[in-house]
This record gives structure tokens, C-alpha cells and sequence, in this order.
């Protein structure tokens, strides 16, 4: 056997992450206090909070009880993973009803609700939802336009429930409102599967449009970048 030479280093190869294994402790999922008309949605909500027990991940979310915001949370909590609901108190009646599922955080207003949720969670993912669920997402994506972190963000795609959104994102980069380098912030795939397989693999493109804006105590009560960004 050859002396091994002096200084030279040599590693086994490492061994091939477990379907378990994750780069997220926490992801937030944004979606409707309401369950929608189709029963795909409701189960893409079950998949999902399957998935990240799967993968042990816990939740963040806005805090409801109702429509797909229960069903994934409750498929989470089940499962044995932490969940963090976050909820404005006026919305508190509206959305809980029953039991409460895992741990609830009552915040002054939205303001605070989505400046929490982004400051607990490593990755977003949307699920179908209405007015609030694409202004939650719509304000994570330009805060990741804006460099205020490099966290990927889904849109779960349930039976093209996003074409619409999708089709508008791609004519605002074709009339240069949005560029090629922030199109690539949104990600999306039609099963739980495939889209965190994606948003694991996601890397952010640094175009030197954003502003590397460093205003979030100020503006959205987030910690500095390097607290955020992970």
C-alpha cells in the first residue's frame, strides 16, 4: 500500500442527503382563510403540510383555523412539527375557530402579522388563495427585488391556479417592468413535491438593480440582513 503523501488530504464521499433532510427549519406558507371550490386545493394544503413533516420542517402561517390555512396546519401539527400561527387580534374571531393549532402569536396588525412571519420563516410558499394571500406574497417578493433577503418564494400551483399571475409576471418582464434576474424570484411547480425540490435548489441572481435596502427596523421591523437572509 502507498504511504500516504505528507500534507496530501483525502475524504471519504459524503453520503447522499436522506429524503428527511432539508436546508429549512421553518417555512411560511401564505393561503386562504377559505377552503375554495375545487377539492385539489384542499389537498395540495394536506400534501404539503405532509411534506414538511416529511422533511422535518415546521410551519409558520397567519394563524386561522379555517379553509386551507387549517388543513395545512393541522396536517402539520399531527405530524409532530412545530407551528407558529401569527394573527392580528381583530382577526382573531374570524379566523380561529374551535381549538387553536400548535402555538399562536397575536400581533397588533397586519403590518406586524407579515413582518413576523418573514422574520421566523427560511422559505415562502403560497398556496391557492385570494386578496391577502397575493399581497403577502406580492410583499416577500419585492423585499427579495429590493435585497432585503435572499429567501426563495413558491407558488404552489394547484391545476394552474397561478397561470393568470404567472402570464402577468412574464408581460411585465417583456415591457421592462420587472427584469429577467427578478422574474427568477418566483418559482413555482404544480405539486408539493417538485416545488420545494425547486425552492431547494434555488439560488438568488444578484443583477445590481436591487437596492440592497438596509431599512427593515425602520420599515418592515425586520432584524439587519445578515439576521434575516440565513
Amino acid at each position: 500500500m502507498e504511504k500516504q503523501e505528507e500534507g496530501a488530504l483525502y475524504s471519504t464521499p459524503s453520503p447522499p442527503p436522506s429524503p428527511s433532510s432539508s436546508r429549512f427549519k421553518r417555512v411560511c406558507v401564505f393561503c386562504g382563510s377559505s377552503p375554495g371550490k375545487k377539492a385539489t386545493y384542499q389537498l395540495a394544503a394536506i400534501q404539503l403540510g405532509h411534506l414538511l413533516v416529511e422533511r422535518n420542517i415546521d410551519l409558520v402561517y397567519g394563524g386561522g383555523s379555517v379553509g386551507l390555512m387549517g388543513l395545512v396546519s393541522q396536517a402539520v401539527y399531527n405530524g409532530g412539527r412545530h407551528v407558529l400561527g401569527v394573527i392580528p387580534r381583530t382577526l382573531m374571531p374570524r379566523e380561529i375557530t374551535g381549538e387553536t393549532v400548535g402555538e399562536v402569536r397575536a400581533v397588533s396588525g397586519m403590518h406586524q402579522r407579515k413582518a413576523e412571519m418573514a422574520r421566523q420563516a427560511d422559505a415562502f410558499i403560497a398556496l391557492p388563495g385570494g386578496y391577502g394571500t397575493l399581497e403577502e406574497l406580492l410583499e416577500v417578493i419585492t423585499w427579495a427585488q429590493l435585497g432585503i433577503h435572499d429567501k426563495p418564494v413558491g407558488l404552489l400551483n394547484v391545476d394552474g391556479y397561478y397561470n393568470s399571475l404567472l402570464s402577468f409576471v412574464d408581460k411585465a418582464v417583456d415591457e421592462g417592468f420587472i427584469t429577467p434576474a427578478a422574474r427568477h424570484i418566483v418559482v413555482s411547480a404544480p405539486t408539493p413535491q417538485e416545488l420545494l425540490s425547486k425552492l431547494e435548489d434555488y439560488v438568488p441572481i444578484h443583477d445590481g438593480s436591487g437596492l440592497k435596502l438596509s431599512w427593515e427596523m425602520e420599515q418592515i421591523g425586520l432584524t439587519p440582513k445578515s439576521d434575516i437572509s440565513r
